[in-house]
């Protein structure tokens, strides 16, 4: 039997959302429906309720989300009703060219619920990131649910799924961060103060976090920062330098996604170091104007991470435990807990920098 559950639509461009009542389908083959616990308040979903991500409207928003397996279609054989799980959007297919390769993360034909969830009106809504959680439940493609230790609490668990995840894979995943290594982050939102987690993780002996809100330096020193650049009175490129002997950054890590901040990154990695572009660009900014010699003579690696490069069946169960083991402090990221009617107060939150993330608790 269909369900008729609660949730957060965005119906049209720019337009404040609302919390209407959405029919559930029962789960078909390879589909699963997850009662969401918590969903972190993410900037991807104020972007697909600004039109910037895809115009199929109307959008049930959420993706960062941890919750119950409620039930289970044909043929699912990974997971049960029971299993806690984290929600995520890479549920890689196994057949593409890069999953042959070996390159899962690369994956470019993630599996998706067939279904769609629907308006009381019959219409179909559009999942935002696949996944829509900002509701009290959700069909999903199995593989979407990565079942983990339930001893986390879902408001920290469902910040894996997408933003932390993020920030924390660039530095490791893609960034290669390792034992003594410089790095630096540029903007310390959720995403950048991730990142910086991450390099603490990995043992890197200096972390240079780099942001504009005294408030978020504030955050990266909790994360493991040892040295923190307000660029509104510093020229970040140059206390970069200075903070590494005037070499520059084994890794510079740019969580903004602006053409500006991508060149600051450029010129404070250090000449054989690794640029790696984490914070989303939108459509109509180009790369910035720098010589090709200066690509030539630098030497190095200039890379972007999607989803930080990231295995949810191998680094959610990790991260989980690592912070299970008090070696990972997700609960710093939470900034306030609130129910589906606070997501459009969240949005505004955010915009002014006021948190790294709201989570809606259900």
């Amino acid at each position: 039997m269909s369900e008729e559950v609660r949730a957060v639509i965005a119906h049209g461009k720019g337009e404040p959302v609302a919390v209407e009542t959405i029919v559930v389908p029962d789960p078909g083959p390879g589909e699963a429906v997850v009662r969401v616990q918590a969903c972190g308040v993410c900037h991807t979903d104020l972007d697909y309720r600004e039109g910037r991500i895809s115009d199929e409207f109307p959008f049930v928003l959420g993706h960062e989300a941890a919750g119950l397996v409620e039930s289970v279609g044909a043929g699912v054989t990974d997971i049960e009703p029971g299993d806690f799980v984290i929600l995520n959007w890479r549920a890689i297919c196994g057949q593409c060219r890069a999953c042959r390769k070996g390159n899962l993360q690369y994956c470019v034909n993630a599996r998706t619920a067939t279904q769609r969830m629907t308006l009381l009106s019959g219409q179909e809504l559009s999942p935002a990131a696949n996944i829509g959680a900002f509701a009290e439940k959700t069909l999903v493609a199995a593989g979407q649910c990565t079942k983990v230790d339930s001893g986390i609490e879902p408001q920290v668990a469902g910040l894996l799924g997408c933003g932390v995840m993020s920030g924390i894979g660039a530095a490791i995943n893609t960034g290669g961060v390792s034992r003594g290594d410089s790095v630096a982050v540029i903007g310390c939102g959720g995403v950048g103060n991730a990142a910086v987690a991450g390099a603490y993780l990995a043992g890197a002996s200096t972390i240079i976090a780099v942001d504009r809100d005294p408030r978020k330096l504030d955050m990266a020193r909790e994360f493991g920062a040892t040295h923190v650049v307000d660029a509104r009175e510093v020229d970040p490129v140059a206390a970069i330098q200075r903070f590494t002997g005037g070499f520059g950054a084994d890794v510079v890590i740019d969580a903004v996604g602006r053409p500006e901040t991508w060149k600051q990154a450029f010129f404070a990695r250090h000449r054989a170091g690794t640029v790696v572009l984490v914070g989303a660009p939108t459509s109509d900014m180009v790369a910035p104007e720098i010589p090709l010699v200066e690509y030539f003579s630098r030497s190095g690696a200039l890379k972007s991470s999607m989803y930080g490069d990231c295995l949810p069946s191998r680094d959610f169960v990790t991260l989980v435990d690592l912070h299970l083991q008090g070696r990972l402090p997700l609960e710093k990221f939470v900034s306030e807990t609130i129910g589906l009617e606070g997501v459009e107060a969240a949005f505004e939150k955010m915009q002014r920098g006021d948190v790294l993330r709201s989570v809606v608790v259900i």
